[in-house]
């Protein structure tokens, strides 16, 4: 036994020596990468907070208290509430028949999913004005329905739900994929019924892929930009979120008021990552290791 041991553990160590990198190719690779993080993370959030505290602490909270911002934080958060619970319904039905089932056109609809992917928000925005607006294919039946779509909280909605809805089926897809049908399958050997077999056996299995997915779906849809710029018509407490609000206050010179508003999506930002790291680190604890080492006696 420990002659068989000996030159396994001697092979082990040279292949770390092989595969090792120097230490100052590790330092390098680690100062690039901190560097990075702090050009592009660190500097443009303490920018971002000295800004907002640039005419103190007063002038701060007067910001975030003004009507307009308040009707922006609103809407950001219904957009937000709406079109997740949506991207949620539809990511787990898609990912469950990807998943699960084989049928024709599986190709096409994970070609789909990731549209959004591939396409510009701002042409995410022109492809429902050009669908409900008043020139648009479906605008003259809106309009005759009384339906305000474009310009109003639905096209916000709708441009929202469309550019963040393959965050949650993307998550899904490959987790239930490598998990199989044996555990569904089992259930209804059992007696399971449908519903059973989903909230017993599916949902524990994915429940970290799906709050992982929630959270960057929600992550994108209170940071969209593009998408509901074009669809909002900018009506200042109407149809503006707070990336839009941002916006109209930069460009009007209150730069004070435009970064205390940045400093809100910059808090949330930041508690997404938290909340991210969270769900990451539970998922690689409560994940069954796929490999291990082999052992020798």
């Amino acid at each position: 036994m420990a002659a068989t041991a000996l030159p396994l553990r001697l092979r082990a160590r040279a292949d770390v020596r092989a595969t090792g990198e120097p230490f100052a190719a590790k330092a390098v690779l680690i100062g690039v990468a901190l560097g990075f993080m702090g050009l592009f993370l660190v500097v443009p959030l303490v920018a971002v907070v000295s800004e907002a505290l640039a005419k103190g602490w007063a002038a701060y909270v007067a910001a975030l208290r003004e009507p307009m911002a308040l009707a922006a934080l609103r809407l950001t958060l219904l957009t937000a509430g709406v079109a997740v619970p949506l991207n949620l319904v539809f990511g787990v039905a898609a990912a469950w028949a990807i998943a699960k089932f084989e049928f024709a056109g599986k190709n096409l609809l994970l070609t789909l999913i990731d549209l959004p992917f591939g396409v510009s928000p701002v042409i995410s925005g022109m492809v429902f004005i050009l669908l409900f607006g008043r020139q648009g294919l479906l605008g003259p039946w809106a309009e005759t329905h009384g339906l305000e779509i474009v310009f109003a909280v639905p096209g916000l909605i709708l441009a929202t739900t469309f550019v963040t809805f393959p965050f949650v089926a993307r998550e899904l897809i490959p987790l239930m994929q490598a998990e199989g049908t044996e555990e569904e399958e089992a259930a209804r050997v059992l007696g399971a019924s449908g519903w059973q077999m989903f909230w017993r056996v599916t949902v524990p299995n994915i429940r970290w892929g799906l709050l992982y997915g929630v959270i960057l779906c929600n992550a994108r849809a209170m940071g969209e930009f593009g998408a509901v710029s074009v669809v909002s018509g900018h009506i200042r407490g109407r149809t503006n979120t707070l990336p839009l609000h941002v916006e109209i206050l930069y460009n009007e010179y209150n730069f004070q008021a435009a970064f205390a508003a940045a400093s809100v999506l910059a808090f949330l930002a930041l508690v997404t990552l938290v909340l991210k790291t969270v769900v990451e680190w539970r998922t690689a604890r409560t994940r069954p290791a796929l490999t291990e080492e082999p052992h020798v006696d």
